[in-house]
């Protein structure tokens, strides 16, 4: 599994100009499954999202996790996230998770998070969404279940 998080003031998104999903203060977690993912690498990312020490303690400083703190997680499905464009200009998604194997992994991270006590919003899965956020650091990290980031 691949995630982008980004630390947000607010976030939200919208599938045919409707508002599906809303946060405050938090992370926006952007979350791409592989073909060879299972439910260990669910457990990974939903433990290293919920401890993931990347909102700002009293002196400013990157220390807190959103359980800390009682900061919430938008979870949005992004099978991109396996795009390979290393060849030719268009990008091969070849190793991304199929849909039903990606759609369950990704709801079993939002349940993992939910039993770990964070708040989750969630986007809807392969819809076309308007994901809209307002950063805050700015501050944007990479997170790989297999450790290749």
């Amino acid at each position: 599994m691949r995630a982008v998080v980004q630390r947000v003031s607010r976030a939200e998104v919208r599938v045919d100009a409707r508002q599906v999903a809303r946060i405050g203060r938090g992370l926006l977690v952007l979350l791409g499954v592989g073909e060879d993912d299972d439910r260990q690498a669910a457990d990974y990312m939903a433990r290293k999202i919920a401890g993931l020490r990347a909102l700002d303690d009293s002196e400013g400083r990157m220390n807190l996790s959103v359980l800390d703190v009682g900061a919430e997680v938008l979870l949005v499905s992004q099978f991109t996230l396996y795009g390979d464009c290393r060849k030719g200009r268009r990008p091969s998604f070849s190793h991304a998770a199929p849909a039903a194997l990606a759609e369950e992994l990704y709801e079993d991270v939002a349940q993992k998070l939910r039993e770990r006590g964070v708040k989750v919003a969630t986007g809807r899965f392969q819809a076309n969404m308007e994901v809209e956020l307002v950063g805050n650091g700015p501050v944007t990290l990479l997170l790989d279940s297999e450790g290749q980031f």
